[in-house]
């Protein structure tokens, strides 16, 4: 990087110093005029309950502008929701208030609505109108339901590739859309980029807002937002590669990595449907969460980043993942992704769940990947193969729990991924304890294909495993069946893309592991 931590940290902290004298100096700005339209950054919904749903706009009419193009003022901001397209029947609406210092976003939690049924809502400031979302709420817990559809989608590198992907997810109206992880990309990298990011590489609030700006200024992505209600998680490129709780990559002072992450933590809270609860208070912020659709499905959200333990053996003089072999520290029993709260909590969840299915949303590959073929291992440590005692300590929970029908959905890693999670991957005779489907990138470049097929050849407990698709995965369940379908667009380089399905795959109620469709 040509950039200095020293000349970062003094922007850093001249703009950090800025904040309070906003936020204290908000008068509220009754009657806003626009000159252009603040909605430029779209709507979106999440977090569906029974009776309600967590709405998100943020207003911007200059969306790359330190500010939004908007003064230090709060603006008020009307919301309805509807029963029909047309807001004929108003099923609710209110009015909140935009402020400058979550940079004029807006997050609304509706309440009072009837479960499991569809709903539209758009916002007005002034005389302006956002376009129109769709979203629905949950059936109530323990409610028998016949079929949810799903989608779920990682790693969109703006630079490197369109959106096309999310255009044919909205077309394909889902029940649900899951993000799980690296939804902006802090640095600039790879060959043929397409696109571009402005500015350096974000360290600061109003660098982190400009980014997800640029990324949510594209139609595509926009569309999916108001096609249906997201569920979230991060992954590391929302603040930086490869961190590790206050470990940055660069070995940062721990000090100033945590103002940094606490200015990343903001701009997602900002820009993400999220509920009040996650409101991030400093360099820390609750992200993981739990929802049930009825008697079918509990999704549970878990956060790999901000509780892990550093990555094990990593190369001298910095932080974050390498490819490692003999590395006595990954076998550490203390190591941890998720960290000791976090794993007691997922493991009272699993204990208690009565749902058909049990859907583990999180970031990366669970399954074992030996990159090395023939006499022994090589692996790399930024997934759960820098982890293997919290892995087993989580295969563990998931075995003594008995929970019904487990699943992992992952990404990170840039390629679709198919396999069985097992108690021991070194023993091919070992039980199956789980599912696991990781989707392929939006746009990010892959890894070689070389190492994806050392990692089939030393493990067959891995059903399939390629990187030279672009795309994402839908998911459909019903009590007795799980159809996974991959979906890969043409080409991630033309807007324009056509898709298809790669392959489909099922898991039968009481069966696990993934079997060809």
């Amino acid at each position: 990087m040509s950039r200095t931590v020293s000349s970062e940290r003094r922007r850093f902290l001249r703009q950090l110093l800025a904040l309070p004298v906003l936020a204290c100096a908000s008068p509220v700005w009754s009657k806003p005029r626009y000159a252009s339209n603040p909605f430029t950054l779209g709507v979106a919904s999440g977090y569906p309950l029974a009776d309600g749903v967590a709405l998100w706009t943020r207003l911007a009419p200059q969306p790359l502008a330190p500010d939004g193009g908007l003064p230090a003022a709060v603006l008020p901001v009307r919301w309805e929701v509807a029963e029909d397209e047309q807001f004929k029947r108003i099923a609710a609406h209110g009015e909140a208030y935009a402020e400058p210092a979550f940079g004029h976003s807006v997050h609304v939690e509706v309440r009072g609505l009837e479960a499991a049924r569809p709903y539209f809502y758009r916002f007005h400031s002034g005389a302006a109108t956002s376009v129109v979302g769709r979203t629905a709420t949950a059936p109530k817990v323990g409610d028998p339901v016949q079929q949810l559809r799903f989608a779920f989608a990682s790693c969109q590198q703006y630079e490197q590739g369109y959106y096309g992907a999310y255009r044919h997810m909205a077309a394909s109206a889902p029940d649900l859309i899951i993000h799980l992880g690296d939804y902006i990309y802090e640095s600039a990298w790879g060959e043929h980029r397409l696109r571009y990011h402005e500015g350096p590489e974000p360290v600061a609030l109003t660098d982190y807002r400009a980014r997800y700006a640029r990324y949510r200024s594209d139609p595509d992505l926009q569309a999916a937002h108001a096609a249906c209600p997201w569920l979230m998680v991060w992954d590391d490129h929302e603040v930086e590669n490869d961190y590790a709780d206050a470990q940055s990559e660069n070995l940062d002072q721990p000090e100033w990595f945590l103002a940094r992450r606490a200015a990343a933590y903001q701009a997602w809270y900002e820009h993400m449907p999220v509920r009040r609860t996650m409101l991030p208070f400093g360099p820390h912020l609750q992200l993981y969460t739990r929802l049930a659709y009825g008697q079918l499905v509990n999704f549970n959200l878990l956060d790999d980043r901000q509780y892990r333990s550093p990555q094990p053996c990593p190369r001298p003089g910095r932080g974050g993942a390498a490819v490692i072999e003999n590395c006595a520290a990954r076998e550490d029993p203390a190591a941890t992704l998720l960290g000791a709260r976090q794993e007691a909590w997922l493991a009272a969840g699993l204990a208690q769940s009565k749902a058909r299915w049990n859907v583990l949303a999180q970031q990366t590959l669970m399954a074992q990947s030996d990159g090395k073929v023939g006499e022994g291992q090589r692996f790399y440590s930024d997934g759960w193969d820098g982890y293997p005692a919290a892995r087993a300590r989580l295969f563990d929970q998931i075995a003594g729990s008995k929970v019904a029908n487990p699943v992992v959905i992952g990404g990170d890693v840039h390629a679709f991924w198919v396999a069985d999670l097992k108690r021991d991957f070194n023993r091919p005779d070992s039980p199956t304890i789980a599912s696991e489907f990781v989707g392929s990138s939006i746009t990010s470049r892959p890894p070689p294909e070389s190492i994806l097929e050392a990692a089939k050849t030393e493990g067959p407990h891995i059903k399939l495993a390629t990187g030279k698709y672009r795309g994402y995965v839908a998911m459909t369940l019903t009590p007795d069946l799980l159809t996974a379908e991959l979906r890969a667009v043409d080409d991630h380089r033309d807007p324009a893309t056509g898709i298809r399905t790669l392959s489909t795959w099922v898991v039968e109620d009481g069966k696990p592991g993934p079997v060809a469709g």
